[in-house]
């Protein structure tokens, strides 16, 4: 077992584990802490406690110290320093002409360099631009170029749901979302329908994801042969979560419909699962390039 705690150096940003040794604090305690780049300013978000070794990727850095009055005025320095960046920044950007739009400024706690976020929509050759940040601070100027996910998130804003975007409230880590898991989901392959502000699937349809893979192998597709109570039918709906189907058995007088908990029926002959829908035919073209941007967007984060 070994003591940790946890900070955060961003809103949203990763919780990384560090060795407090002796010093004790208390969440939403802002602490010194070293870090492969250097000395940075982070809040407590997980105080003392004591977790197995096999969760800890070793060796843990230190907490060198609860932040001081010193320490405060300077991360306010930083912060006044990062807002003064980014305009001469972006007069720099329109000076060289370049097709790029700057998102953020980070000024590392102990001056060593400073971080230009960007997004743009290919390669940008912002050479002399690092050139003449460099000269105008005197310090390391590093620029980096980020996907459109990441860029709202900095921005920030309100979903369809009229909520807080998850990634400017709780998400801190951008997972692969595809067409696939709304079809499962059965939502609207529309994709002006299942976007986020970013231009992007949105990330909550991964959420329940898993849920409906399980749950959907328990379940016959639509069209399949069934065995119920009341004779043989035909499945006309599903409805994934109850884990129930609506069968349509025939009659006399025509269809009767029914819904019944997939335990109280027996598949007899299940269908072959539509591939494509009327909705995704008409869309196919907006949904394939969907699919491709989220390629790009995974393949530029492991990059970076």
């Amino acid at each position: 077992m070994k003591n940790i705690i946890g900070v955060r150096f961003k809103k949203l940003g990763k919780i990384y584990f560090f060795n407090p040794k002796t010093i004790k604090v208390k969440k939403g305690d802002k602490v010194i802490v070293e870090t492969a780049q250097g000395q940075e300013y982070g809040e407590v978000v997980i105080p003392n406690r004591y977790i197995d070794d096999d969760k800890i990727i070793e060796p843990l850095k230190k907490v060198l110290r609860i932040a001081n009055y010193k320490d405060h005025k300077h991360h306010e320095e930083c912060k006044k320093l990062e807002q003064e960046a980014y305009q001469t920044c972006q007069k720099k950007i329109k000076e060289h002409n370049l097709e790029m739009n700057l998102t953020d400024v980070e000024c590392k706690f102990d001056n060593s360099k400073i971080l230009f976020f960007f997004t743009a929509d290919g390669r940008i050759d912002f050479r002399e631009l690092v050139k003449d940040l460099a000269a105008i601070y005197k310090t390391r100027i590093e620029l980096r170029q980020i996907g459109v996910r990441d860029e709202v998130k900095r921005i920030g804003g309100n979903g369809v749901c009229g909520r807080e975007l998850c990634c400017c409230t709780f998400l801190s880590d951008f997972e692969a979302v595809s067409i696939k898991m709304a079809k499962e989901q059965n939502v609207s392959l529309n994709p002006s329908k299942i976007s986020g502000n970013c231009g992007r699937l949105m990330c909550c349809l991964k959420y329940e994801d898993e849920v409906y893979t399980e749950k959907l192998k328990k379940l016959p597709n639509i069209g399949a042969i069934v065995q119920t109570e009341e004779g043989q039918g035909e499945v006309d709906g599903i409805e994934t979560l109850k884990e129930r189907v609506k069968v349509k058995i025939k009659t006399e007088d025509g269809y009767n419909y029914k819904k019944y908990d997939v335990k109280d029926i027996k598949i007899i002959k299940d269908a072959i699962k539509e591939t494509l829908d009327q909705e995704e035919l008409e869309h196919k073209k907006e949904l394939e390039e969907l699919e491709k941007l989220e390629e790009q967007d995974i393949n530029q984060e492991q990059n970076n």
